[in-house]
């Protein structure tokens, strides 16, 4: 009897042990961002340092429900094939929960099908094109600026300067068209009397010169830059070259918002000194403690400035162990809902989303912040730069520095 009663506790303390191991198992969070050419490999490995980061403070912090954060990462090389793979991967084979990352839109578009198909959340990273969100997808959830919000901050600014000719340069992906479109759609609703005309570039493109070469004779006011490197870098040195742009007559404004890329300056030179600057961080707006505490960390781990994108990728991964938290299930449906109910302050504001269905603002932070700034001195860290709205404010344009 003693013998029975001795197996019967050996089997006990058995399932016990496996019952606390499969307890503490860790949440598994995937990660889809590019980390090889072709492409922007400075960009994925801003977001994945990042996403260290976020996770490296959660798990510090003791995990989420108790179990600690595992992130498994896919390199996606910003091909739209390799990110549906990479994300079809992740849930089938990694078993992840939920996904986060990518830099490109047009990645973001081809993740979102699977993520969907198998109706596991994704959280986009940095996808500003608004067909994302046209998708209507329960999964998708965007803390991620979008095209419309680009859109009308060009037109208030094509207004302010009292630019009346207009062109803009978009790489011809679903991002670069998607925007110089709405752009051309703010323009005519918000800054009317302003001629504006796009034209579409090869992302892949070295030579863009005979698209260029037509504005020598007749320059127009503002030349737009819709592209994201390399292919950006080679468009603002050729009109840099050619004399078009910045100019006296003409000036260059960066729709993408690279200009605080850590190889920016390692690409371009006088080309972009004087350039107007579409941004979603600056040092010198304010910031949330738990923005401050992230870049912090950043710092320390990689010895780099903060940016727009680490912030980004943080509040991507922060949202979703919230949203776990808040759930108190790791279950899609569970997670999906208390996305849809989060408030809560991220390193970058209040983080709301919206559930209005029908265009961009389904499942989109809509008040996301954004600044201009102005490049003044070739080499420029951002923190020196000169910045001409702040956010929730007017462009004040007795800051500028006109071209010569």
């Amino acid at each position: 009897m003693r013998l029975f009663r001795t197996g019967l506790g050996i089997v006990a303390a058995g399932v016990l042990i496996a019952h606390s191991a499969f307890a503490a198992d860790p949440i598994k969070i995937g990660v889809t961002v590019a980390q090889s050419p072709p492409g922007s490999v400075s960009q994925g490995t801003q977001i994945k340092d990042a996403i260290e980061v976020a996770a490296k403070m959660i798990n510090d912090a003791g995990g989420v429900l108790g179990r600690q954060i595992e992130l498994v990462v896919e390199d996606t090389q910003g091909v739209p094939e390799k990110a549906r793979a990479g994300v079809e991967k992740l849930i089938t084979r990694d078993k992840v929960v939920a996904i986060i990352g990518e830099h490109q839109s047009s990645n973001v578009l081809a993740g979102i099908e699977v993520a969907h198909r198998y109706h596991v959340p994704y959280v986009n990273t940095n996808g500003w094109s608004d067909a994302i969100r046209d998708k209507g997808y329960a999964e998708v959830f965007n803390p991620s600026n979008y095209n419309t919000r680009v859109a009308v901050a060009v037109a208030d600014t094509m207004k302010a300067i009292g630019a009346k000719r207009v062109v803009a340069f978009a790489e011809n992906t679903d991002y670069g068209v998607g925007l110089a479109k709405l752009i051309g759609d703010q323009i005519k609703e918000r800054a009317q009397g302003t001629d504006y005309k796009y034209e579409t570039l090869d992302r892949a493109g070295k030579d863009f010169l005979p698209a260029l070469l037509p504005l020598k004779a007749n320059p127009p006011d503002v030349v737009i830059e819709i592209m994201l490197p390399p292919a950006a870098y080679i468009l603002i040195n050729q009109l840099y070259e050619q004399g078009i742009a910045p100019a006296a007559k003409t000036w260059i404004y960066d729709a993408s918002g690279i200009a605080d890329y850590p190889d920016f300056w390692q690409n371009v030179g006088d080309s972009a000194k004087t350039m107007l600057v579409f941004g979603l961080y600056h040092p010198k707006m304010e910031q949330p403690e738990l923005g401050k505490k992230v870049a912090d960390a950043y710092k320390a781990k990689t010895k780099n400035e903060p940016s727009r994108l680490l912030f980004q990728a943080a509040d991507s991964l922060f949202i979703v162990t919230e949203a776990i938290k808040a759930a108190n299930s790791t279950e899609p449906d569970a997670v999906i809902k208390a996305m849809e109910g989060l408030k809560w302050s991220g390193t970058r504001g209040a983080v709301t989303f919206s559930t209005e269905k029908g265009g961009y603002k389904y499942h989109q932070w809509i008040d996301i912040p954004y600044v201009t700034f102005q490049v003044t001195e070739v080499k420029q860290p951002i923190k020196d730069t000169n910045l001409v709205q702040d956010p929730g404010k007017p462009l004040d344009t007795s800051k500028l520095v006109k071209p010569r």
